[in-house]
């Protein structure tokens, strides 16, 4: 055998060795066992699939970032299925990931029409499916709703209540939607109750650009009452249309007009809070504790656990007078609005030592 290398090589190449050997990575053992313990776990490592119907606003946003957060903490990945509000498109996505075989199923918004072959399918080959706004009833799977009426009803008599019962209203709103469907029954309702309260405009669409769009009818509309008491306040079904309202009443300088709005983001936080805006409540359910709890019911099903058919989420009513003066997030909106956020809804005894990783 050649000789490669004499004595002062060879202690360079073992001292070389060495040094390399101590700089790769090592896990603790409090990692290593929690690694090892998933491996086992029959909840973990597995794929969620996420179908949209549409990917819209800073609600949406922070919509996914909760599904994202919650299925990353049970050891799982997300896969988000965007439909751009074609709804034959979202039918084909939850074909496609019925044949790409995802654990679980999450749904977002569609229609019963266009979603319930899909589900049916999904149910039969044993995929657990959880719903959320969408007026699906297939046996078996859980639909999460957010209290639609209850927030209609928030903000409808937060808006008499500051009117002294006597207002000229435009109400922003578009059917098609299972949560519209919901909230329109409590604004039926509040107009039949409260005949002082006039409706002197209604419009509203689910586009691409839904804010920008709402803005421009809105602008419309405040040249055709473009006096004082013409429009007293706006009542926005969804917070994209609270967004466009608020825009376009800012630019015209009519400080003369409020609005009262469904849903919260940090987005819609900031416009609250702007000086001197016009929107000054809205009703809502954290969109990220929304996704949390939706995954939660998913690991449930995975589980083999029984679920409920529908499952309602708790609003919390948001005024502009109950927030600080200083800019904050929805991450901070817990310390000043009671029951927002950090909802254990959804978690077993299973899903919480998953987490945990024991």
């Amino acid at each position: 055998m050649r000789k490669i290398v004499n004595g002062k090589g060879l202690l360079i190449f073992l001292t070389a060795f060495i040094l390399l050997a101590g700089c790769q990575p090592t896990l603790s053992k409090s990692t290593e066992a929690k690694a090892d313990v998933n491996s086992k776990n029959p909840l973990a490592n597995k794929k969620i699939a996420l179908i949209m119907q549409q990917n819209l606003g800073t609600f949406s946003e922070q919509y996914i970032e909760g599904v994202k957060e919650q299925v990353a903490k049970f050891g799982g990945k997300t896969t988000v299925f965007t439909s751009d509000g074609d709804l034959a498109k979202m039918a084909s996505n939850l074909d496609a990931a019925i044949n790409q075989g995802f654990d679980a199923i999450l749904i977002d918004h569609g229609t019963k029409e266009a979603l319930t072959d899909g589900v049916k399918k999904a149910v039969s080959q044993k995929i657990p499916v959880i719903v959320f706004d969408a007026d699906v009833s297939v046996p078996g799977v859980t639909v999460l709703e957010q209290g639609d009426q209850q927030m209609a009803e928030m903000t409808l008599n937060k808006l008499a209540k500051d009117t002294g019962g006597k207002a000229n209203i435009v109400k922003i709103w578009v059917a098609g939607f299972a949560p519209m469907e919901r909230r329109q029954i409590a604004y039926k309702n509040f107009m039949s109750k409260n005949p002082g309260i006039k409706e002197v405009a209604t419009f509203g669409a689910a586009t691409q650009n839904t804010a920008l769009d709402t803005q421009s009818q809105m602008e419309a509309l405040l040249k055709q009452y473009p006096k004082k008491g013409q429009i007293t306040a706006v009542w926005a079904s969804w917070d994209e249309f609270a967004k466009g309202a608020v825009r376009a009443i800012q630019q015209a300088g009519r400080n003369d007009i409020k609005v009262y709005g469904i849903d919260m983001s940090d987005e819609d936080l900031q416009m609250i809070q702007e000086k001197n805006s016009p929107w000054v409540a809205s009703a809502a359910v954290d969109p990220k504790d929304i996704g949390r709890i939706q995954v939660r019911y998913a690991y449930q099903k995975i589980h083999g656990d029984h679920t409920p058919a529908t499952v309602k989420l708790k609003p919390v009513f948001v005024t502009k007078k109950t927030l600080p003066k200083k800019q904050i997030t929805t991450a901070d909106l817990n310390q000043y609005i009671k029951g927002w956020g950090h909802s254990n809804q959804g978690y077993s005894e299973a899903l919480k030592k998953l987490e945990e990783g024991k």
